[in-house]
């Protein structure tokens, strides 16, 4: 079975089942972990809003308009800042790394 690997906010990595075709923000949100994830992964708010690991940052589809505008919009924003609700898991992503941004 594929996976994910994300770092909550006290620092614990936990590793995540994933589904092909779930957005990375669904599958955190179905293992339990903490991410509001508001606007349900329409990239109308930023509550899904994480920092992929550098070696993956340019394995991911180029950011659209309307994910860039909205991270525009938060705080903390780094290198590697992404709405996990605008990333589909694919088996390329296998092992991906994560860390979800502050609230």
């Amino acid at each position: 079975m594929s996976k994910i690997i994300v770092k909550d906010r006290d620092g614990k990595e936990h590793i995540l089942n994933a589904e092909k075709g779930l957005t990375l923000m669904e599958i955190i949100r179905d293992s339990g972990l903490d991410i509001e994830a508001l606007c349900g992964g329409c990239a109308a708010c930023a509550t899904c809003h994480v920092y992929i690991g550098s070696k993956w940052i340019d394995k991911l589809p180029k950011m659209q308009d309307d994910e860039e505008s909205m991270l525009d919009q938060t705080f903390d924003l780094k290198p590697g800042s992404r709405l996990a609700c605008q990333i589909e898991f694919i088996d390329d992503y296998n092992d991906i790394f994560m860390e979800l941004a502050p609230k």
